[in-house]
């Protein structure tokens, strides 16, 4: 393939009716008329295999075909164009082409790094595919381990690219073993978070989806990235929250996500007047939990009479639920509490509230009741003097107006009453 632009261009010296220019600019256009041909050929037949090989059982190869379609079709591109470049090299002193050959070898290698990176998506997206696989492997594993194959790639890559260009990798590899300890003590924390997330990644005390809390640190939510340097949790009510891996090496992490029950723990009281009832309300709890469809009667149940509290006579029940869906679970929790006081209400008790009962001493009711009779009598007492003083007081208001009116004459006979009015007018 190396030999194809010298005989092009040998090819090109058989054309002596045009000029040097016209003929460079021919075969130049040929040759990426030609690149675009095959390309698009090329294409198309990736394509087409593709849908064929989608109807066999086997995925890996309808992985590897999408995965090498487009780089096959950088690969035709880059050919011609390098071939182009070579011709207009053969008729041009321009320093551009000089660089003909470092530019096609970095090109093979990002082809396939492109290839490889095209890999690895492929790879990732089958076997966290529950469609595609009956028993699909871990997101954050799978995605731990093509992050680093992603990452060898990369620096192998970074490493070809600069033996090609003529540095030494042996004095590279030297000079970062020297400067990787000052590297290192300048970025202890970030190299503290980068194995922290590789412990994440290898003990999977949680992954993205989880529900997970730390009784160390304020730390509640639902993972939803597990990077190499952070862990972004999304807590409950919507705000990221972004933790540096490191800090998950040294708290605990409790992860509620794989809990396989949930529990009921309550305490129930009933009045002190319902103690006869107690041994048969306690039976009747039990037995609605033991048949109830969703409590799980394999793990504890314990229904009993707990304590004489001060105010209540207590009951414990204790048992846990199948499900672990936190709206579910508050479902049936109201379900079983409802029929708890239905059956309290049918032995004719009460759920206990908190009350006090207060007892007077004899001695003490007998003095209160002397004393109120004491200030009854001494309401009696003021109401007569109350009287009294009313009675001189309409007596006085009647002899006042009885001397306004001045004195009456006494009548003189049967008929002959008459006033001191009448006298003076006679």
């Amino acid at each position: 393939m190396e030999e194809t632009p010298e005989l092009l261009t040998s090819w090109m010296d058989n054309w002596s009716l045009l000029s040097q220019s016209w003929r460079v600019a021919i075969v130049v256009f040929g040759l990426v008329f030609a690149t675009a041909t095959v390309a698009f050929l090329v294409s198309r037949i990736i394509l087409l295999l593709e849908r064929r090989f989608e109807r066999t059982s086997n995925l890996w190869d309808d992985a590897i075909l999408h995965a090498l379609r487009r780089p096959m079709v950088g690969f035709v591109w880059l050919q011609g164009v390098y071939w182009a470049a070579e011709v207009a090299h053969n008729y041009s002193e321009a320093e551009i082409f000089s660089a003909n050959e470092k530019l096609l070898e970095l090109g093979f290698v990002w082809i396939i790094v492109w290839t490889l990176f095209g890999v690895i998506k492929q790879s990732e997206e089958i076997l966290t595919s529950p469609i595609k696989m009956k028993r699909p492997m871990d997101y954050t594993t799978v995605n731990a381990i093509s992050k680093l194959l992603r990452a060898v790639v990369a620096i192998t890559a970074v490493l070809t690219v600069m033996q090609s260009l003529g540095y030494s990798i042996s004095g590279v590899l030297a000079f970062g073993g020297v400067g990787g300890i000052a590297v290192g003590f300048a970025a202890k924390d970030l190299l503290a978070n980068f194995f922290g997330g590789f412990i994440i990644h290898l003990d999977r005390p949680f992954k993205v989806g989880d529900w997970v809390r730390s009784p160390d640190r304020e730390i509640e939510g639902t993972v939803e990235v597990i990077g190499w340097r952070l862990t972004t949790i999304r807590t409950f009510d919507k705000r990221p929250l972004y933790v540096p891996n490191s800090v998950f090496t040294q708290i605990a992490v409790e992860n509620p996500s794989r809990m396989q029950n949930r529990r009921i723990y309550e305490t129930i009281g009933i009045r002190y007047a319902d103690v006869k009832e107690m041994s048969d309300i306690v039976s009747d709890i039990r037995r609605m939990l033991e048949n109830h469809e969703e409590i799980d009667a394999n793990q504890t149940l314990i229904v009993n009479f707990l304590a004489f509290n001060s105010s209540s006579l207590d009951i414990m029940v204790y048992t846990f639920t199948k499900t672990t869906q936190w709206v579910k679970f508050h479902e049936i929790k109201q379900d079983v509490l409802l029929k708890i006081s239905d059956i309290i209400e049918s032995y004719g008790a009460e759920v206990a509230f908190p009350t006090r009962t207060l007892h007077v001493a004899e001695t003490v009711r007998i003095d209160r009741e002397a004393r109120d009779d004491n200030e009854e009598r001494d309401d009696d007492r003021d109401g007569e003097r109350g009287g009294d003083r009313e009675n001189r007081r309409r007596q006085r208001d009647s002899e006042g107006k009885a001397a306004a009116r001045g004195p009456v004459r006494e009548p003189s006979g049967p008929g002959q009453e008459t006033t001191q009015g009448d006298e003076g007018e006679a």
